[in-house]
């Protein structure tokens, strides 16, 4: 057998101990002498950071991990930017962060009331609806226990429970004569996740009108909005669509976009996005799914932001919808999520958005922007006023009795 060259021998034992002596490096570039430091260590700001977190770890009188003093000087870089939609998310708040919003109860949204809890909104095939909760109905005792005189928190505490398990409630509801009656109900708590869409058909000076209420810019938020107004349209043949986008944060991008795709012509500019890294792009609607000659309003308030000021803006501009409310939040630039090899994620705006009119709707992320201006102003219309839905309704009754 041939021996293998000493060349090789050697190399095959140094190079174990040159990738050992590398990590160490990498971790303690404080430890190596002044005039080595630049040959392994390439930047010099990185090199200080490294230092620093290094003595930290070190020096420090009471122990800090290593992964907290990255969470941190991350953090801290990201707040350097004065950008309040900016962040670093930890690999725990990135995980929790992707998570779908749910809990476990039988899937009602309520409010305080002297009884104890009114019903605000019973969820489509929730356990609340399969066992014929109503709005406006009071949930008045938990297993027996009456609720009059509890927080909303405690009552709330008392309804929800672990997923499978059995609730027995006491409800009320006001006839039309007056009079109350209250009967008992057993429902069987399930994992609730929160729907996303809300509709509703009311009628005002006999102008039958739908009601599409979007909370949040989900993925497949477009579905159920979609979902809705044809029932609204179809099923309860409604003249006009009233879009209500009260306290709504925004969301997805490309949401808004198959949003907007339903009320806009196929081609029409719904926003174009510019950034520094991010090419121009401008998006377009797919094609409009309902016809043009039924009238819409669009509520908005003060915490209608981002993706929702971007459908505003594109229904705004092209004369699609009469936008009623406040100003609206004034966020003209957009994030992207990119992960982190720790588990964690920069959150960071990466670009600016424009209307179809050219319009920027924010202050570039370090100030307020001017938002969105609605045609017919409702001082101080906030997330649960009634008079900013009322006003909204009674514009939309008067655009459809044309």
């Amino acid at each position: 057998m041939r021996r293998p060259h000493p060349a090789v021998v050697v190399l095959a034992v140094l190079l174990p101990i040159l990738l050992v002596a590398g990590i160490w490096i990498g971790g303690h570039p404080e430890d190596l002498p002044g005039f080595a430091r630049p040959v392994f260590v390439a930047d010099n700001d990185t090199r200080v950071v490294n230092e620093a977190l290094a003595r930290i770890h070190r020096d420090y009188y009471r122990p800090v991990s290593e992964r907290q003093l990255a969470n941190a000087s991350l953090g801290g870089a990201v707040a350097s930017l004065h950008d309040r939609f900016s962040h670093y998310l930890t690999p725990a708040e990135a995980k929790s962060f992707a998570k779908p919003s749910s809990f476990s109860g039988i899937g009602v949204e309520v409010a305080p009331d002297p009884l104890g809890l009114r019903v605000v909104q019973v969820f489509n095939s929730s356990p609340a609806a399969r066992a014929g909760l109503k709005d406006e109905e009071v949930i008045v005792a938990v297993n027996g226990r009456r609720l009059a005189g509890l927080s909303e928190t405690a009552a709330s505490d008392l309804v929800k429970g672990p997923p499978g398990t059995n609730v027995t409630l006491g409800v009320r509801r006001r006839t039309k004569g007056g009079r109350s009656s209250t009967r008992t109900v057993t429902i069987t708590r399930a994992t609730i996740s929160e729907p996303v869409v809300a509709s509703a058909t009311v009628s005002v000076h006999g102008v039958k009108l739908g009601i599409v209420t979007l909370a949040e810019f989900v993925a497949e938020a477009h579905t159920e909005v979609r979902q809705a107004v044809e029932h609204e349209l179809h099923a309860e043949h409604v003249r006009g669509l009233l879009l209500d986008l009260r306290g709504n944060p925004g969301g997805l991008v490309e949401e808004a976009r198959l949003i907007a795709s339903i009320f806009l012509p196929r081609g029409a500019t719904v926003v174009s996005m510019r950034g520094r890294v991010q090419p121009s792009q401008t998006l377009r609607a797919e094609g409009g799914d309902i016809p043009a000659s039924i009238p819409m309003v669009v509520l908005v308030d003060r915490n209608t932001a981002s993706a929702a000021e971007i459908l505003t803006g594109a229904l705004q501009d092209h004369h699609r919808a009469t936008v009623v409310g406040t100003h609206t939040f004034g966020k003209g630039v957009f994030q992207e999520e990119q992960p982190l090899s720790n588990g964690g994620a920069l959150d960071i705006t990466v670009g600016e958005y424009f209307t179809p009119n050219g319009r920027n709707l924010g202050g570039g992320g370090v100030r307020q922007g001017a938002g969105i201006t609605p045609e017919v102003a409702v001082p101080g219309a906030t997330v649960d006023a009634d008079r900013g839905l009322e006003v909204a309704l009674r514009t939309l009754a008067a655009k459809a009795a044309r």
